[in-house]
This record gives structure tokens, C-alpha cells and sequence, in this order.
């Protein structure tokens, strides 16, 4: 929709009320000049105190009141004149005031503006930059004084959590490899285990490795969304699904699911080598663990709209868009319709969701209309690639798959 009127900002109600206040100020002011003037002419015309009704004095009279007549046309022209005058006076200097007030405004406003500007170039990476505002100890110097501390706060705050990303993976690892180590040394002890044990450990190991699993999807989310970027490389989204999925070939072969691989072109990215590799697997993942026995799963890698993009489409019941849209939020799962064998923690594509947006792209999931769940990535292209094409790819726009 094209905005037809000016955003009303601060500073043009600012210019807008300084010209009504001298609007109405020099209206108020010609009322009361044209009112002095109308009294002084209605004074001047008053008659005099009654003479004696002579032919000279008759005269004189009718002298004075032609007189009196003349005067009160020459005042009435004067003051019409004066009215006239005033008035295009008023409406001029009106704009003239506007324009001086959009002035004044602005020059009162840019502490504003700047501290606005400062703001938004302050990040989550550059919490330690302050506003820093100079000048006298007025209400604009206090705002800028009360979001240094609000950054100040923030800053710690996000060092803390700096602190326990670094910690929390041996911290809470240890304990988990201590765990293992015990039940491996149990295992192996000459005297053959009872059944139950060995069950028991069995049972011990496997859940040890979904919180190792969890674990490292924490450590994961936390580092994506706090932008740390280790091992910066330009990689393909295809070949990194095409490994992915090599990789998963007998997760996928168990299942008998069908792969389709579509797509032209070579999307090439620039960001962290191993958040992208996760990025990309826990797609994959997703794919696989939330299918269904004989089901398919479609890979399309390719660029579109001048962006590398990834989809992947699996079959399936039909979703509900609503409940699809919370997926990217940690801990959010379908119901057990989708959970199948793949059931884990809700933390795959909340991980996706992270990592896209720290690369500066985005998460995209639809339901499919015909059933299952479409899952799109959009990276921005590493600058400088020559030879793939900028043009819609049809294979990242095809959802009708049966």
C-alpha cells in the first residue's frame, strides 16, 4: 500500500504546533488591533452635546458632520487596508514560523536521532559500544545515561551466558563420560552379567547417549544464537545434503524410504563449516525420524531470487499450519502422528532456526496441502559466485508431490 501522507514523526506534530500556536497568537493579536481601531472610529463619529438651532450653528453642524463622515471612510479604508495587510502578513510569516519550527525541531531532536542510530548499531556482539551522550544534564542526557545502564546489564548478562556455553560442555559431559565408563567396566567384568543387568545397562547406555545427544543440541542453539561462528568456510547446501543424506543411507534404507533429489544450479554460502553441516543434518534428520515406514523425502538445492536455498518435503498426514509454525521454537514437537521412531528432543529445527538467522537467512515451514511438511532455508549467496543462476528454480517452488 503507498503511504499518501507523511509518517508523522516527532518532529513535523513538533512543526505543525509551533505554526497553529503562531496562527492562533497572531489572530488573537489582529482581533484586538482591529477592535482598538474599530472604538477609536466609533469615538471619533460620536455626535457632540446640542446647540442652539441657529442657521450658522445648522452650518457648522452639518460641516462637522461631512467632516466626521469623511474621517470615519478615511479610518474605515485604514483600517480595511491595515486588516488586509495584517492578514497576508500573518499567513506569511505562518510559514516562514513552519519552516524555522521544522528547524528548531530538528536541531532539538538530534540528540534523539542519534541516540536512535547508536541503538540500532549496537548489538549482541557490540554490548560493550555506549550512547555516550554529551551536553548540559537535561531530560535527553538522563535517556541516554539510563540505556548506557541498560546495555551495561545486557552485556553482562550475555557474558554470563558466553561463560556457560564454554562451561557447561565439560562441565556437564564429564559426568555423563564417568556414567558410561562405569557401565562399560561393569559390562566387561570376567564373570558372565545376568541377563537383567546387561538389559539394564543396555537401557542406561542408550539414554546417556540421547542426553549426550541433547546436550550438544543445547550447547548447539546456544552458540548459534549467541553468533559464534568458528570455522568459516564458503560451502555448497548441495553437497552438503548430498553428504548428509550418504551419510544416513542405511537409516534410510531401514525404513525404505524413497529420495528424490532435484535441483539446478550451485548455491554456494559463506558461514561456519560446522553449524552449517549441523544445519543441514538436523534437516535431514527431521526428514527421516519424522516419516513413515515406505515413505519419501524430497532434496532440492539450487538458487532463487538471488538466495541459496535448501528445501527438503517428506509425505505424511496433513499438519496444521499452526501448530507447524511453532516448530522453530525449542522443545516444540508434532503430535505422535509425526513422532514415528524418530522421536528426540524438539531441539532440530529450533537448532535450524538459529543457525539460519546468525547467517543472516531464514527458516521457512509449510504444511504441504497433499499432506507431510515442507521445510525451506534461505542463505544469502557467498559474495562473488559466477555461474549459477539467479533466476527461480522450479524444483524450490515444486510442493505438489504425491
Amino acid at each position: 500500500m503507498i503511504r499518501l501522507l507523511p509518517r508523522r514523526t516527532v518532529r513535523l506534530r513538533l512543526t505543525v504546533l509551533y505554526g497553529v500556536l503562531f496562527l492562533l497568537s497572531g489572530v488573537v493579536l489582529l482581533a484586538i488591533t482591529s477592535g482598538i481601531v474599530i472604538g477609536q472610529s466609533s469615538v471619533s463619529r460620536a455626535p457632540g452635546p446640542a446647540a442652539p438651532q441657529t442657521a450658522l450653528s445648522r452650518a457648522q453642524a452639518r460641516i462637522q458632520q461631512l467632516q466626521a463622515q469623511l474621517q470615519g471612510q478615511a479610518i474605515h479604508g485604514v483600517s480595511h487596508q491595515l486588516l488586509v495587510g495584517s492578514a497576508f502578513a500573518l499567513g506569511v510569516m505562518t510559514v516562514v514560523s513552519a519552516g524555522l519550527g521544522w528547524i528548531v525541531a530538528g536541531r532539538v531532536l538530534r540528540p534523539l536521532q542519534e541516540m536512535t542510530a547508536a541503538a540500532r548499531r549496537i548489538s549482541a556482539d557490540s554490548l560493550h559500544e555506549r550512547l555516550a551522550m554529551p551536553g548540559p544534564g537535561d531530560e535527553l542526557k538522563d535517556l541516554a545515561d539510563t540505556i548506557d545502564g541498560l546495555l551495561a546489564r545486557l552485556e553482562g548478562a550475555f557474558e554470563a551466558q558466553r561463560r556457560f556455553v564454554a562451561n557447561a560442555s565439560h562441565e556437564l559431559r564429564t559426568p555423563l563420560t564417568t556414567i558410561r565408563a562405569s557401565l562399560d567396566v561393569a559390562a566387561a567384568k570376567p564373570e558372565p552379567a545376568a541377563p537383567q543387568l546387561i538389559e539394564f545397562a543396555s537401557r542406561v547406555r542408550g539414554e546417556l547417549d540421547r542426553i549426550d545427544e541433547l546436550l550438544a543440541g543445547l550447547l548447539a542453539l546456544a552458540r548459534a544464537q549467541h553468533g559464534v561462528l568458528p570455522g568459516r568456510a564458503t560451502l555448497s547446501l548441495g553437497d552438503l545434503a548430498g553428504s548428509s543424506l550418504d551419510l544416513r543411507a542405511d537409516g534410510i534404507a531401514a525404513r525404505h524410504l524413497t529420495v528424490i533429489r532435484e535441483g539446478s544450479g550451485l548455491p554456494l554460502v559463506t558461514g561456519s563449516e560446522p553449524l552449517l553441516r549441523r544445519m543441514v543434518d538436523n534437516v535431514i534428520d527431521n526428514a527421516i525420524g519424522h516419516n513413515h515406514d515406505g515413505g519419501w523425502i524430497r532434496v532440492a538445492a539450487g538458487r532463487a531470487d538471488g538466495l541459496a536455498r535448501l528445501v527438503v518435503e517428506t509425505g505424511g498426514p496433513v499438519l496444521d499450519q499452526r501448530q507447524v509454525d511453532q516448530l522453530g521454537q525449542p522443545f516444540r514437537r508434532l503430535g505422535a502422528d509425526r513422532t514415528g521412531s524418530g522421536g528426540g528432543a524438539g531441539l532440530g529445527l529450533s537448532i535450524v532456526a538459529a543457525i539460519a538467522e546468525v547467517h543472516g537467512g531464514a527458516l521457512e515451514l509449510r504444511a504441504r496441502p497433499a499432506g507431510g511438511l515442507r521445510v525451506a532455508i534461505a542463505l544469502p549467496g557467498a559474495a562473488g559466485v559466477t555461474g549459477t543462476t539467479d533466476g527461480p528454480d522450479p524444483a524450490l517452488h515444486a510442493g505438489a508431490l504425491a
